[in-house]
C-alpha cells in the first residue's frame, strides 16, 4: 500500500519590491518546471489556465478590492501545499488526480487550483497552488487553526479511499510524517484501546469510576501518574490516554459522560486485506548480510507466500494458463481504460480553460478597450496590466481552440459534470484492474517458483546414488 504525506499550508506573499503577479509567478514557474512535470504533461488546473495562472491570480485579488470595497491588508496571494507518494508505488497520472481531488475536496470549488505533478526525484510529488481568492471574489481563503490536522485528516481520507496507507499518530518529534510505514494490516494497541473506551461509553456510565469499571471488564488495568495510563495482557507498555488523540484525554471523557460535551470516536480506516507478496530471494539476501536468523524466518515466511498463492488459486479455480491469459486480458482492459480517461480527461481541460477565459475575457473587456483608447499607453499598461495579460490570454485561446461563436457556461458546465461523471466510472475501474494485475503478477511469480522448486525436487529422486 501507498503512504501519502502532505505537508502544512504554505502562504505565498508578495515580495518585498516586486508585484504580486511577479511573486506568484516565481513560485508557480518551479512548479510548472517542463523538465519536472514531463513536458507539462502533468499540470492541471481548475478555473484558471496555467500559462496565466500568476496573472489570473494577481487580477482576482484586484477584484477582491472593487467587490467588496475593502482595501486589502494581507500579502498572501497564495496558498500551497506539498503531497509526497513513495517510489514505485503510484504512476505520475495517478498522482496528479489524486492531487486534484484533494484540492477540489478541500476547498469545495470555491478557488482555482493548479496541481503540478513532478517526476524529477525518486518519489514522485505533487505542487498544489490555490488563489487566496473566491471565483466569486467576494471572500479570501484564511489559514485557520489546526489547519494542518485537517489537511492531513482529509489528505488520509483520500489514501484509505485509493487503498493508501496512512501513518498513524505522526509525532512532532523523531519520526517524521513523511517516512513511511510498511503493509500493517493488523489494528494498532491505541487503536484497540479507543474502541473499547467508545465501547464503554455507549453503554452510558453514570460517571468516570464506571468507565474505569467497564474497561477493566474487558481485561484492561489502568494506573494512575502524571497522566492517567492503560494496560493490557497483549501490550507491552502501559498507554497514556493523552496520547491517544482528541476527543480522549480524561478531561474530555469527564465532559462526554457530564453530558457537556458529545463524544465523536475517532475514524477508523477500513482495514484492507493484505497485498500478496513475492518469494523472498533467500540467497541473496544471504550474500547481502542476512544471518541464519533470517534464513529460518525467511524460509517459514516463504512457505506462508507459496500458500497463500495455491489458496488463491484453488479459491478462484485457476491455472497456470489461466493466470497468463487474464493477466493478458486485463492488460488490454487497462490500456482501453487508460486512453478513455486520458480522453476525457483533455476535454474536462479544455473546457476548463474554455470556462475561464470566457469569464475573464467578459470581465476584462472594459480595461481592454480603454486600454486601446489611450492608444496602447505604456503607463495604462503598468497600471492595469494583470487584466490586459488575461484579456490577451483570453484572446489567443479562443483563437488556439478554433472557437467561433462562444458556448455559454451554463452548456459547459453541464458538459463537464457529465464527463466528470464518465472519468470518476473510468478510473475506478481502472484502479480495480490495476490491483487485480499486481496480484496476478505476484501470484503467478510464486506459481513459477513452485513449479521450480517441483523440478528440483524430481530431478534430485531421479539422480543415480554414487556407489
Amino acid at each position: 500500500m501507498i503512504t501519502t504525506a502532505t505537508t502544512r499550508i504554505i502562504p505565498i506573499h508578495i515580495g518585498k519590491g516586486r508585484t504580486a503577479a511577479q511573486s506568484l509567478a516565481d513560485r508557480i514557474d518551479y512548479g510548472e518546471n517542463p523538465d519536472k512535470t514531463n513536458g507539462g504533461e502533468l499540470i492541471s488546473a481548475y478555473a484558471c489556465d496555467p500559462h496565466t495562472a500568476a496573472a489570473e491570480f494577481a487580477f482576482a485579488r484586484s477584484q477582491y478590492e472593487r467587490v467588496t470595497g475593502r482595501q486589502e491588508q494581507s500579502d498572501v496571494i497564495a496558498y500551497q501545499v506539498r503531497q509526497s507518494f513513495k517510489p514505485g508505488e503510484v504512476t505520475p497520472e495517478e498522482a496528479n488526480r489524486i492531487g486534484c481531488e484533494f484540492a477540489t475536496r478541500f476547498l469545495k470549488g470555491r478557488h482555482a487550483f493548479l496541481v503540478c505533478t513532478h517526476v524529477d526525484k525518486a518519489h514522485i510529488h505533487n505542487h498544489i497552488y490555490w488563489n487566496a481568492v473566491t471565483l466569486d471574489s467576494s471572500r479570501k481563503f484564511r489559514d485557520f487553526h489546526r489547519s494542518a490536522m485537517a489537511v492531513r485528516r482529509l489528505n488520509d481520507l483520500i489514501c484509505a479511499e485509493h487503498e493508501l496507507s496512512v501513518i498513524e499518530n505522526p509525532q512532532r518529534r523523531g519520526r517524521s510524517y513523511n517516512t513511511w510505514l510498511g503493509p500493517d494490516t493488523k489494528p494498532s494497541h491505541r487503536e484497540l484501546l479507543r474502541v473499547a473506551i467508545d465501547a464503554a461509553l455507549a453503554k452510558k456510565p453514570r460517571d468516570f469510576d464506571a468507565l474505569l469499571a467497564l474497561l477493566q471488564a474487558e481485561g484492561y488495568t489502568f494506573k494512575r501518574g502524571k497522566e492517567l495510563s492503560f494496560g493490557h495482557g497483549d501490550f507491552k507498555r502501559n498507554i497514556r490516554l493523552d496520547t491517544l488523540g482528541y476527543g480522549y484525554t480524561e478531561a474530555e471523557l469527564r465532559a462526554v459522560i457530564s453530558g457537556q460535551r458529545e463524544h465523536r470516536p475517532r475514524r477508523r480506516t477500513a482495514v484492507q486485506s493484505p497485498r500478496p507478496q513475492g518469494i523472498i530471494d533467500i540467497q541473496q539476501k544471504l550474500m547481502e548480510g542476512k544471518g541464519e536468523a533470517y534464513r529460518r524466518w525467511a524460509t517459514v515466511e516463504n512457505l506462508k507466500r507459496m500458500a497463500k498463492t495455491k489458496l488463491y488459486l484453488d479459491e478462484h479455480g485457476l491455472t497456470y494458463e489461466d493466470l497468463s491469459r487474464r493477466t493478458s486480458e486485463l492488460k488490454e482492459k487497462e490500456k482501453e481504460l487508460s486512453e478513455r480517461a486520458k480522453a476525457t480527461q483533455s476535454r474536462l481541460a479544455e473546457i476548463n480553460v474554455l470556462k475561464t477565459h470566457i469569464v475573464n475575457y467578459s470581465k476584462t473587456r472594459d480595461v481592454y478597450a480603454a486600454y486601446k483608447k489611450s492608444g496602447w499607453s505604456r503607463a495604462f499598461l503598468a497600471e492595469h496590466e494583470p487584466d490586459i495579460v488575461i484579456h490577451r490570454a483570453a484572446k489567443k485561446a479562443f483563437d488556439d481552440l478554433g472557437v467561433g461563436k462562444l458556448p455559454t457556461v451554463r452548456s459547459l458546465q453541464a458538459e463537464f459534470a457529465a464527463l466528470l461523471t464518465e472519468k470518476q466510472s473510468s478510473y475506478a475501474q481502472l484502479t480495480a484492474v490495476r490491483k487485480e494485475l499486481r496480484e496476478l503478477a505476484v501470484h503467478k511469480a510464486n506459481y513459477e517458483e513452485l513449479l521450480n522448486i517441483a523440478e528440483r525436487d524430481a530431478a534430485k529422486d531421479h539422480t543415480p546414488a554414487r556407489s
